[in-house]
């Protein structure tokens, strides 16, 4: 028959392994994941970059563009030689103007950077033909009169991308075009601006703009510029969607692929291109199947320890078995023997139970007390502070604020699509969507400030501002657009991709009231003027002064 000792450490050891096993699987699977979505999460940020970038570089060309217009040096047309000069000035100042010129309302081109194509009617070409109507700002194209007129060092074919307006006489009238052609050289520099410092963390990074027009590649890969990119990212992210996959691309190979769609900057409506940023597949999982060879280490070296424990603890608990064996024997032989008293086990079981039940108690005493006390000034579902420790924070910090010195910024917020999701996945969802929310929030939140959940959907941002109301206004509404977009990231919900936004309204105390209670009441009241004006968006009380 099988000694206790000997079954004892093969089941010990056998347990062990099996656990060991089973845990490194779930760890290593589960490890794996999450390894992906972070990779995905942030190749989809980078391209989120790109596109936010784009939008906002040719929101602020066309800016310029639409100022130069309300100009008085360009409805003087009988000196040419004035407003050459000021076209000449904004392309010293802003270099990714390859040409700018100004046309006569019948489209001859009465003055223009280097002098180029002045005296040349242009009225056939859509950058006149549409810039006559209104704002234009056309996509990405070859140089078509420019290519022999503008220097090429590089020798590869010229690439702009059109922007014209109309400039409006005083009975408001058209009495010209404005009009530029930005190089497409400046998206390479803004790629080399992303993608530089991502390649010290994600090897083999490749970006891509495409058109929305006709699905092709306007810059990336050369071998790849100008042919069209049959993807399913393409087509989620001219749907509005953000976001990642592991996708087969033309060339056969499998790359960890994000996606952004640009959709144009404030009241730039975009040009609807396309963002991908690639990583291949081998490359980007690299990290995944170094941690599963981890888990493999880690479990054989975990097997060995814990067979080795496993068989010390079947010692010493077949131990006292032994010695009453041996001394059953030695009765059985006829010697005289003491039968040997074994009170180890249960002596120390009962005094471990006993302490451990008394410590246990006092604990559970102490922290059923900080409990107590943590649940009554915190939001039970998102962990944020709750009214009670709004009073408390208002308190403490209302009498030290000195107008001359700072001023408080309340920012009620309220989530814009949240009953959506409630309605559509549920309200365990909607829950789990809460918390995400309150993490960003309190990730954001500023030294000296608060951020709470007020109920429902609606939470209170509260931020130390400058004296100044309008070094305030800057202060809070650069914080207000930073919450925006991070509201506007897409949440991970039940594994599903979820977008909110979110509407805000903001007043300062002491500006908008002498109490508190007055202070939320304007933001509120602000809150509804944005939910009005469009939604995710923030609005400000105004003050007596204006």
């Amino acid at each position: 028959m099988i000694k206790l000792r000997t079954f004892l450490m093969i089941a010990f050891s056998a347990f062990i392994i099996l656990l060991v096993v089973i845990l490194s699987i779930i760890m290593g699977r589960h490890s794996s994941r999450e390894i992906e979505g972070e990779i995905g999460h942030s190749l989809s940020g980078i391209a989120f970059q790109m596109s936010d970038k784009l939008d906002h570089f040719m929101w602020a060309r066309a800016g310029e563009i639409e100022l130069i217009t309300s100009l008085e040096t360009l409805k003087q047309t009988e000196r040419p030689g004035d407003i050459r000069h000021l076209l000449e000035q904004l392309k010293t100042s802003f270099p990714s103007f390859s040409w700018i010129g100004y046309l006569d309302a019948e489209g001859t081109v009465i003055a223009s950077t280097d002098r180029i194509l002045e005296g040349n009617n242009i009225a056939e070409r859509p950058v006149f033909k549409e810039g006559i109507k209104g704002e234009f700002i056309g996509d990405v194209h070859e140089a078509v009169l420019l290519a022999k007129l503008l220097p090429n060092p590089s020798g590869e074919p010229l690439q702009f991308v059109d922007i014209s307006m109309p400039v409006k006489g005083a009975d408001g009238q058209p009495i010209g075009v404005l009009a530029a052609h930005l190089s497409w050289e400046w998206s390479k520099e803004v790629q080399r601006t992303i993608l530089a410092p991502q390649l010290k963390h994600f090897r083999g990074l490749e970006l891509f703009i495409v058109s929305k027009s006709d699905n092709t590649v306007l810059l990336g890969p050369e071998e790849m510029v100008g042919r069209p990119l049959p993807l399913d990212s393409v087509k989620q992210a001219q749907e509005g969607r953000n976001g990642w996959d592991l996708v087969t691309w033309p060339d056969g190979q499998r790359y960890l692929t994000g996606y952004s769609h640009g959709d144009g900057y404030l009241n730039y409506e975009g040009l609807g291109w396309t963002v991908l940023v690639r990583q291949p597949e081998a490359v980007a999982l690299a990290p995944v199947q170094e941690l599963k060879n981890y888990f493999i280490i880690a479990g054989a070296i975990a097997t060995i320890f814990f067979a080795f424990l496993g068989s010390l603890l079947a010692e010493r608990i077949s131990r006292p078995i032994r010695g009453l064996t041996e001394a059953a024997d030695q009765l059985r032989a006829g010697d005289e023997v003491d039968i040997p008293q074994y009170r180890t086990f249960q002596d120390i079981y009962s005094l471990s139970t006993s302490l451990r039940s008394l410590v246990d108690s006092l604990s559970k005493t102490e922290s059923a007390l900080g409990n107590m006390k943590a649940l009554a000034h915190r939001d039970q579902l998102t962990g944020l502070p709750n009214r009670v420790a709004l009073e408390g924070y208002l308190e403490d910090t209302l009498p030290g604020i000195d107008p001359a010195k700072g001023k408080l910024a309340f920012m009620y917020i309220d989530l814009d699509g949240f009953k959506t999701v409630n309605d559509s996945l549920g309200h365990q969802a909607g829950d789990l969507l809460l918390q995400k929310v309150a993490q960003r929030l309190d990730s954001i939140r500023q030294p000296g400030g608060l951020a709470v959940r007020l109920g429902g959907d609606e939470f209170l941002f509260i931020s130390p501002a400058s004296p100044s109301i309008e070094e305030a206004r800057i202060e809070t509404e650069r914080l207000a657009n930073e919450l925006i977009a991070q509201l506007n990231q897409p949440f991970v919900i039940e594994l599903q991709m979820v977008t909110i936004g979110c509407s805000i309204g903001a007043a300062f105390y002491p500006d908008h009231g002498a109490h508190p209670n007055q202070i939320i009441q304007a933001a509120d009241d602000c809150l509804y003027r944005s939910k009005q004006a469009g939604k995710n968006r923030v609005t400000f009380a105004e003050t007596p002064a204006e």
